[in-house]
């Protein structure tokens, strides 16, 4: 089940919830799988009968969630935050979940604005609302949760690059279309370390395709095959749909492109 973009609601039938900064994960029989299926490496964690929804989350040397940490090998930690329980409401489901007595659950709240200043306090990404009475659907992006971030970030398909002052001077990005096509929403040039442009620039080659990916018109560049995903910060969204002043964050192996909606993806 996926939180959709927007401001906080308030009121006594919803519970909030700390946003993590790490890899969505599912575990069940032992195991922990990504948004995209894939196995993911992740601690110890007990048999359960139980399915779990959750984060694998990393810590900095300051005991902040960082999504750094976890890509430089830090070990994970699950943060458990529902059970998959369809017959459930949220509340109940959670009565479940804090039954189990694992190590690590994500606490809920009842003050909403408690959670975003203590959010806001400890560095942490944002806060989730999740309404009391409802059901867990998965896969589904739903109402029934949303999320709220501190900045405005999203998750976007890099469709080509261009070379600039350095060899990877910006990437051209988009945001996926149902025919399989990107949305044009512009050039990243911000954020594109050395580091970066060492680890990315061999795989955008590899990549590589001769026709644009892109429907409609976007700056010229060396186009590669719409399959990587970046989270990208932003100022706002001009009408005709580009990003202003975005900055390359990095990459989202975790998630697929067809995952990726601009800023609700996540």
């Amino acid at each position: 089940m996926l939180a959709t973009a927007g401001p906080l609601p308030s009121g006594p039938q919803w519970a909030y919830e700390v946003k993590w900064d790490g890899f969505r994960a599912v575990y069940a029989a032992g195991r922990f799988h990504g948004r995209s299926g894939r196995q993911l490496t992740g601690p110890r964690m007990p048999e359960l009968a139980e399915v779990l929804d959750g984060e694998l989350v990393a810590f900095d040397a300051h005991g902040r969630p960082s999504f750094q940490a976890l890509q430089q090998g830090v070990p994970p930690v699950y943060v458990a935050f529902d059970v998959i329980r369809l017959d459930l409401a949220y509340d109940e489901r959670r009565a479940v979940l804090d039954g189990l007595g694992l190590a690590t659950v994500s606490p809920s709240f009842e003050d909403g604005q408690a959670v975003v200043a203590a959010a806001r306090e400890l560095g942490l990404e944002g806060v989730v609302a999740k309404r009391r009475s409802s059901r867990y659907q998965p896969g589904m992006r739903s109402p029934d949760w949303v999320k709220w971030k501190f900045v405005r970030t999203g998750e976007f398909v890099i469709g080509g690059w261009r070379p600039g002052a350095h060899p990877l001077g910006a990437l051209l990005i988009g945001t996926p279309l149902p025919d399989g096509t990107l949305r044009y929403r512009g050039r990243v040039g911000g954020g594109l370390t050395v580091r970066v442009e060492r680890a990315l620039l061999p795989v955008l080659r590899e990549l590589s395709r001769e026709a644009s990916p892109f429907t409609g018109p976007a700056e010229a560049g060396a186009w590669v095959e719409p399959l990587l995903v970046v989270e990208v910060r932003y100022s706002e969204i001009t009408p005709d749909g580009r990003l202003r002043f975005p900055v390359f964050l990095r990459l989202r192996p975790d998630k697929l492109p067809g995952d990726c909606v601009g800023e609700d993806c996540g």
